[in-house]
C-alpha cells in the first residue's frame, strides 16, 4: 500500500508541477523538508531501539527491567503507521516534482530545488524504513509464529 501511495502521488505531482510551470512560476522545495523527514525517521528508530531493548530486558527478566506499557507501544505502533503513510505521500510529492525538474538541471536555482526534493524522497524512504522497524519491534512473540498474519502492537 506505501508503494502505491507513494507512485500515486509521484503521478499526481509530476503532473501538476508541469500545469503549475505551465501557468506560471513552480513553487520552491523547502530546504526544511528533507531535515524534517530526517529528525522524524530518527525519532522513529530511537523509540523502536528504546522499545527494543526495554522488551528484551523484559522477556529475560532481568531485575532492573522497566515493562512497557500495552497502551504505550500500540500508540508507537499507530504513530509508525502514520507516518509511514504520510511519508510515503510527502515523499511521492516530492519525487513526482523531482523528476519534473530534471527536465531543467541547466537552470541553477532548478538543480538545487531537485537536489532537494531528491534529499526529501530519501529521508521519506528513511521515515518508512524506520516506522516498519518500528512495527516489527512491537509485534507480539505469537505474530511472528503465524508468519505475520494479523499482526497486533505488544498489547
Amino acid at each position: 500500500m506505501l508503494a502505491g501511495v507513494f507512485v500515486v502521488a509521484g503521478i499526481l505531482s509530476w503532473a501538476g508541477a508541469r500545469l503549475w510551470n505551465s501557468l506560471g512560476t513552480l513553487p520552491s522545495v523547502p530546504v526544511a523538508a528533507p531535515v524534517v523527514l530526517a529528525l522524524i525517521a530518527v525519532v522513529l528508530a530511537a523509540t523502536a531501539l528504546s522499545l527494543r531493548a526495554r522488551l528484551r530486558a523484559q522477556r529475560e527478566r532481568r531485575p532492573e527491567a522497566k515493562g512497557v506499557d500495552p497502551l504505550m507501544a500500540a500508540r508507537a505502533v499507530v504513530f509508525g503507521q502514520a507516518s509511514a503513510l504520510v511519508a510515503a505521500l510527502v515523499a511521492g510529492m516530492y519525487g513526482g516534482v523531482g523528476v519534473f525538474l530534471l527536465e531543467s538541471l541547466d537552470v541553477p536555482a532548478r538543480r538545487d530545488q531537485a537536489v532537494y526534493a531528491g534529499f526529501a524522497v530519501l529521508a521519506g524512504i528513511a521515515v518508512i524504513a524506520a516506522a516498519l522497524f518500528l512495527e516489527r519491534v512491537c509485534r507480539l512473540p505469537e505474530d511472528d509464529e503465524n508468519n505475520g498474519a494479523g499482526a497486533a502492537p505488544a498489547a
